[in-house]
């Protein structure tokens, strides 16, 4: 893990909601599409949940309202303490520490029914090594027959496309407008990119800008299930957003 990614969601902890036209529908939208994912595979209720890339609560609170076991970790001190703020404040009862996904194993105790990590977290992991530790430290977290479930950008289109810049979006919200985008700079081999998130906020008669970066690894599906098999995982299945109303791919993989 770089340190501009630890540096990113500090820095990005108060401001994270903002990248949502609506944050409270996101948390409601996704965890209906991570529950079908999970109750396809694990069916049941009050299973226990390790979201091991929380950031500011946006998966592990829903998936709490809706009655799963959550523990909820960020590398980010910043990020997982809002999202103990955000949960506590809804009345939203799940646990909450600081643990990197590379070491799991020694930072958080137990074993889960799903180890969960959203959003693209997994990329900020610029190298196999890096990978694999995680997903080895993800896997130990696992009980016999648990469910790892993770979600990635559909890098195997974007490393094709070489995006440049996301289409801006303009979210008209009581606290006033603002504009969001991000600016990606590619590197030369098309393997990693750096983006640069950009939150355009009116100010009075003017506007304020904020802006966020940090460096990605662009992983195309084949390089994770790789890695993945490698860590001693198995029954690999990826669901694409069209397939499950999830807003990136998702991939799971059951313990060996």
């Amino acid at each position: 893990m770089t340190d501009d990614a630890l540096a990113f969601y500090e820095q990005l902890a108060n401001d994270y909601h903002l990248i949502y036209s609506d944050w409270e529908q996101s948390i409601q939208r996704h965890a209906a599409a991570l529950d079908r994912v999970i109750r396809f595979h694990l069916p049941g209720d009050g299973l226990t949940v390790l979201d091991c890339a929380a950031g500011i609560g946006t998966q592990a609170i829903g998936l709490a309202q809706r009655g799963y076991r959550v523990h909820a970790t960020d590398l980010s001190p910043a990020a997982i303490a809002r999202a103990a703020q955000e949960a506590a404040r809804r009345g939203v009862a799940l646990t909450t520490g600081v643990a990197d996904f590379r070491t799991l194993a020694g930072q958080v105790p137990g074993v889960f029914d799903v180890v969960l990590a959203c959003d693209n977290a997994l990329p900020h992991l610029l190298d196999d090594a890096d990978l694999l530790r995680a997903a080895e430290n993800m896997r130990a977290k696992l009980r016999p027959g648990g469910l790892l479930l993770l979600s990635i950008r559909d890098y195997d289109e974007l490393r094709r496309e070489q995006l440049r810049v996301t289409p801006p979006t303009v979210i008209d919200a009581p606290e006033g407008r603002r504009i969001v985008f991000q600016v990606w700079d590619w590197a030369p081999d098309g393997r990693t990119y750096t983006l640069e998130l950009f939150i355009v906020r009116r100010a009075g008669d003017g506007w304020q800008t904020g802006s966020y970066r940090a460096r990605y690894r662009a992983l195309e599906r084949a390089e994770l299930g790789a890695i993945l098999t490698r860590a001693g995982l198995t029954d690999i299945r990826w669901y694409m957003p069209q397939d499950v109303g999830f807003h990136q791919p998702i991939v799971t993989a059951r313990p060996a």
